[in-house]
């Protein structure tokens, strides 16, 4: 089981930077919601993957760890205001400079000169 959330992280992550490496700003604000998620999975599975453990403690020693499902709702609640911030952002950088472009510069084609 912590193969597969070692590998879920590391596809969203490697995924997150791709898109945060585009020039364009939706990509940018979907690599950034990757990494989030990322992040978000790699703090739950750090409170020991167990199946069957008493969520309570009681007749069994082994039980989930809280913190990391606390530390886990708080990132969703960051993560969606981060996003939301981010969002806003590039609406309005769009509205002031007339593109989506990170950097606020056209695209070039090909054939024409700098």
């Amino acid at each position: 089981m912590e193969a597969l959330y070692a590998f879920c992280v590391g596809l969203l992550t490697a995924c997150g930077v791709f898109l945060v490496l585009r020039s364009r700003t939706f990509p940018v604000v979907m690599g950034l919601t990757l990494l989030a998620y990322a992040v978000n999975l790699f703090l739950f599975a750090s409170g020991r993957l167990v199946e069957g453990g008493v969520p309570v403690v009681g007749q069994s020693a082994i039980y989930a760890d809280p913190l990391p499902q606390a530390l886990v709702l708080t990132a969703i609640v960051i993560g969606f205001a981060m996003t939301a911030f981010v969002v806003i952002l590039a609406l309005r950088a769009r509205a002031d400079l007339g593109n989506d472009h990170v950097d606020g510069r056209e695209e070039q084609s090909h054939g024409e000169p700098n």
